[in-house]
């Protein structure tokens, strides 16, 4: 009997960890972020800690500087770029499989009141389509509504989210944020 009782239970334990593995798999997080300053790519690892998912930065494959970012300048390449929404800034693509993910949070700073057109690049570069996809954002002054109404404008196969803005929320805030 007491031969029959542990095997019993060690087909359950497998059993159970095998079960926790699979759901593990199937709830998989990536959170993708494009970051010019570093304020976006904080409140991306924080997103990660707090979600327990992997980061993927979106790199541009030429980096912006200061210049470039200066939004005042109607020459710089921020402007330049933002006032031709085809435009599709080249990016270091890196190998993802996307299929082991259900979940992307998907962070960039606000640039005129949308996403940066870097963000577009890696939207239509990888397939997006099945997944659950929640932007985050950083911004001076801008509220995430308008980024996040032009995203699911531009790209209705998305299964979008509310995104939020995580403007210097620590990572509690953050968990809080993300099982509500």
């Amino acid at each position: 009997m007491k031969k029959i009782l542990m095997t019993l239970l060690a087909v359950v334990f497998v059993g159970s960890a095998a079960f926790a593995r699979q759901s593990e798999k199937q709830n998989r997080v990536l959170v993708v972020y494009f970051s010019a300053t570093g304020t976006t790519a904080q409140a991306a690892e924080k997103l990660a800690k707090a979600t327990g998912g992997e980061l993927y930065e979106i790199e541009p494959e030429k980096r912006y500087t200061s210049a470039d970012l200066d939004w005042r300048d109607k020459q710089s390449r921020s402007y330049v770029e933002m006032h031709d929404l085809k435009y599709r800034p080249a990016i270091k693509k890196k190998e993802v499989n996307m299929a082991d993910y259900d979940t992307v949070y998907l962070g960039f700073p606000i640039w005129w009141n949308i996403a940066p057109t870097v963000v577009n690049t890696f939207i239509e570069a990888y397939d997006l389509k099945g997944k659950t996809v929640i932007p985050f954002a950083t911004s001076g002054g801008s509220t995430i509504d308008n980024s996040v109404k032009e995203l699911k404008k531009a790209y209705p196969a998305v299964e979008w989210k509310e995104g939020k803005l995580l403007n210097g929320m620590d990572v509690e805030a953050i968990r809080r944020w993300t099982t509500d």
